[in-house]
């Protein structure tokens, strides 16, 4: 039974690599700023082209409607949720900087710094 044990001790594990978040033990808060800023980041690319696309789909609805009163007030509807979805979209990636420096996390917004990372480290 002390063999095993010895053995499993001896092991070395491979070192994690590839693209992603490296945490740091000794600041935690880095971590912290590295984790919002890619979970933040990602979903609002998400939600800008989310936004976009739907819109495009409405725009399409109208011009697809033919002149149906009822398709028309619709398609005019959605445009107006979605082009208000993607105004709070944009103004909560603002907010969220904001928060964010009050807080003292620095700029968990630096998308380029996120994406040079992810490009870097394939």
């Amino acid at each position: 039974m002390d063999q095993t044990n010895k053995l499993i001790a001896q092991v070395q594990m491979p070192s994690l690599e590839g693209p992603g978040i490296i945490p740091n033990p000794n600041n935690p808060i880095e971590n912290l700023d590295q984790i919002l800023s890619t979970l933040i980041g990602f979903l609002s690319i998400l939600a800008i082209l989310w936004f976009t696309i739907q819109t495009i789909f409405a725009g399409y609805k109208y011009l697809s409607s033919h002149g149906d009163k009822g398709k028309i007030e619709e398609a005019g509807r959605s445009i107006t949720n979605n082009l208000l979805g993607l105004a709070i979209a944009v103004f909560a990636i603002f907010l969220v900087a904001f928060i964010g420096r009050i807080l003292g996390l620095g700029n968990i917004m630096d998308l380029p710094t996120l994406f040079n990372s992810l490009i870097s480290n394939p």
